[in-house]
C-alpha cells in the first residue's frame, strides 16, 4: 500500500516561493505516477502537476511557468520524495495542497494532470498562503 507523508509549504508574500515535498513509500511497482493538487475554498480539487517513473511532467496551465515537480530518491529509506517548487506566488495560488500517487500507471498520452479520482493514495493536505 502506497503512504504518501507531506512536508512544507507555509506561508509567503506575493512573488516568493514555497515548496512543498511528499514522500512516497510502499510502491510495488516501477510504474507510477505521482501528483500535486490544490483545493481553495468553493472550488474542485485542481490537478496542478505530475510526474510518473518516465519522467513525463504535465502541467496545469495556470501554473506552467511557475511550479516545478520533480522526484528524488530518498537517502535513508527506500522511498520516492516527489517535490513541487512553486515561484512567483500570487494570491490565487492560496491553497490546500495534497499529495497523491497510484501505482502501475503512467501519464502516456496525458497533457494534463490527472483529475483526482485517478489517484488512489493521499498525502495529508498542507496550507499554502501568498498574501498581497
Amino acid at each position: 500500500q502506497v503512504q504518501l507523508e507531506t512536508s512544507g509549504g507555509g506561508s509567503v508574500q506575493a512573488g516568493g516561493s514555497l515548496e512543498v515535498s511528499c514522500l512516497a513509500s510502499g510502491f510495488t511497482s516501477k510504474y507510477y505516477r505521482g501528483g500535486w493538487l490544490r483545493k481553495t475554498q468553493g472550488q474542485d480539487l485542481e490537478g496542478v502537476a505530475a510526474i510518473d517513473s518516465e519522467g513525463r511532467t504535465p502541467y496545469a496551465g495556470s501554473v506552467a511557468e511557475q511550479f516545478t515537480i520533480t522526484t528524488a530518491n530518498a537517502a535513508s529509506r527506500p522511498a520516492l520524495i516527489i517535490t513541487l517548487q512553486m515561484n512567483n506566488l500570487q494570491p490565487d495560488d492560496t491553497a490546500m495542497y495534497l499529495c497523491a500517487a497510484e501505482q502501475s500507471t503512467s501519464l502516456l498520452n496525458w497533457d494534463e494532470p490527472p483529475p483526482s479520482p485517478l489517484y488512489s493514495a493521499w498525502g495529508q493536505g498542507i496550507q499554502v498562503t501568498v498574501s498581497s
